[in-house]
């Protein structure tokens, strides 16, 4: 139950429009609902003020569908779907409003909602073929109500196209350097601005880059102080984390 039914929920009490009884039930009906397939956590927004993510890789597109039916039911305004491929994208848009985007994987069902976020993420990409995790690490971010602002192909063999940004880098309340290869691209963000910056490697690269594995331990290595390392190709991840922070008071 999101904060604002609950809200809704407690001042129906205190003014006698809704029953303590049923506000009871109502509060005793929130925490999960058991579909066979999936267990959905409908107090996950009171808890953390985001609801659940689909993860769409492994699961049917019925299944998909479904879940994202009774999260709407419950009053979920915006669903995000994460890894989901083409052919399940369409069978979900032939019964809900879905906006996909090939490149990242990303579905979202519902209306993005309003920035909340106190100022903007700013996500850096090391090359083109980074895009489809920095574009999921965006989208992410759009969907949990912050600005974004998205540099793309700014790595470090040609060090002069990020510096040419560097007014939104220092102005960011967190930014997102996603890059293969080496990973050096998060190490010389750190070196440039006082927010925290949160590295994303990626499987991007030649033989020895071992599909992500170089990056991640470049990005764990790095001299700069305040980078944080996700997971290998988690855009989401380092979306999700970016909004926490621009939405700390």
């Amino acid at each position: 139950m999101e904060n604002s039914r609950l809200t809704k929920l407690l001042e129906g009490v205190a003014n006698g429009k809704v029953g303590v009884e049923e506000a009871v039930l109502q509060l005793k009906m929130e925490p999960f609902e058991d579909l066979g397939f999936a267990k959905l956590d409908y107090h996950r927004s009171l808890r953390q003020g985001v609801g659940e993510v689909i993860y769409g890789e492994g699961k049917t597109g019925s299944q998909i569908l479904e879940i994202a039916k009774a999260f709407l039911e419950k009053g979920e305004t915006c669903v995000l779907i994460t890894r989901m491929s083409e052919d399940k994208a369409n069978l979900v848009s032939k019964e809900l409003p879905l906006e996909y985007d090939t490149w990242s994987r990303v579905g979202i069902v519902g209306d993005m909602p309003q920035i909340s976020g106190r100022g903007k993420i700013v996500i850096a990409s090391g090359g083109t073929s980074d895009m489809p995790v920095a574009r999921e690490a965006e989208l992410t971010a759009r969907a949990l109500g912050n600005q974004v602002v998205c540099l793309y192909d700014v790595g470090v063999a040609g060090l002069h196209r990020l510096l040419a940004h560097i007014e939104d880098l220092m102005s960011a309340r967190a930014v997102i350097a996603v890059a293969g290869m080496e990973g050096a691209l998060a190490s010389v963000v750190g070196g440039l601005v006082a927010c925290p910056v949160i590295a994303v490697p990626t499987s991007v690269g030649y033989g020895a880059s071992f599909g992500g594995v170089s990056a991640l331990l470049s990005m764990l290595n790095s001299c700069a102080s305040g980078v944080s390392v996700v997971n290998i190709d988690n855009g989401f991840g380092a979306g999700y984390l970016a909004s926490m922070i621009n939405h700390i008071s």
